[in-house]
């Protein structure tokens, strides 16, 4: 009982001082998680060890995974730390590009700084439908100018289209990336077409007007979908790795080696032990 009470908490990092979990930190709450927010880039500690954290989730921001502060390569480090306990990581966008570069994937950028904003096409593979009790979004809502390629050893979860093929994928057990914006509510997409109005009129960018009808058409379904995947993502309930959903009852788990990681020969500065660090904060 003990044990289980301290691990009914999520580490979420975000990365601005504005920045929110958004409907993926209501939905954690909605299933009896706590948060414990950090942000790393304001000076937030990371800790060392995750015995009191039932999973992690880094989301995203402006800056890019190629970006030469050390606070950028320091966090990146810290991704051995879950990938390590094998830890539920779920990796948003800039997480999911962090964890790319992390298991030694090209995080890229196009000549004409062209992205995805708006809402666009997937094409989920089976192990993307079979990740949960909900099958993998259609469509979904984007926001970056970055893209990946596929970890060596990573399970392809979904296929985007044209600039950036790669949109969701798998590495052991336990570890996420998605490259697009599950947490997304109507009142963050107003403000992020407001806020960031010139990067729609880079290439490849959807106008305002599109992101909000998009929304209305496909965000139920986004919606549906998330809430199962982090039941079954925070609860350690995901199938095997290359197993659909439908067999895992009949399949035993797999034995997974621990995932290959960047070497690191301390963890860097501004981590602390957990005991250490009591900075827990709660969504609003």
């Amino acid at each position: 009982m003990a044990e289980r009470s301290r691990r009914r908490k999520v580490l979420v990092i975000l990365h601005q001082a504005h920045s929110t979990p958004g409907r993926v930190g209501r939905q954690l709450q909605a299933l009896g998680y706590d948060l414990d927010i950090r942000r790393y880039a304001l000076g937030d500690p990371l800790p060392a060890r995750l015995d009191w954290h039932a999973g992690v989730v880094v989301f995203g921001g402006p800056m890019s995974a190629n970006d030469g502060e050390e606070w950028i390569k320091r966090e990146i480090d810290w991704l051995s730390v879950p990938l390590g306990e094998d830890r539920p990581y779920l990796g948003i966008c800039l997480g999911a590009q962090m964890l790319a570069r992390q298991l030694g994937a090209r995080v890229f950028s196009h000549s004409d700084r062209r992205g995805e904003a708006g809402y666009y096409p997937l094409t989920p593979t089976p192990e993307g439908d079979g990740l949960c009790e909900a099958p993998f979004p259609r469509f979904a809502y984007q926001w970056h100018f970055d893209g990946f390629d596929l970890p060596a050893g990573a399970e392809l979860l979904a296929d985007g289209v044209g600039d950036f093929p790669h949109q969701a994928y798998r590495y052991g057990r336990n570890a996420v990336a998605l490259q697009f914006h599950p947490e997304v509510t109507y009142l963050m997409m107003c403000r992020w077409t407001t806020r960031g109005a010139e990067r729609l009129t880079r290439p490849g960018a959807r106008p305002p007007r599109e992101h909000l009808e998009g929304w209305f058409q496909h965000d139920g379904a986004v919606s549906r979908w998330l809430a199962r995947f982090l039941e079954a993502w925070a609860g350690d309930k995901l199938p095997p790795v290359g197993v659909a959903r439908d067999e895992a009852s009949e399949t035993a788990p797999e034995t997974l080696a621990l995932p290959r990681m960047r070497a690191a020969s301390a963890f860097p500065p501004g981590l602390s032990d957990p005991l250490l660090s009591t900075r827990v904060l709660r969504a609003v």
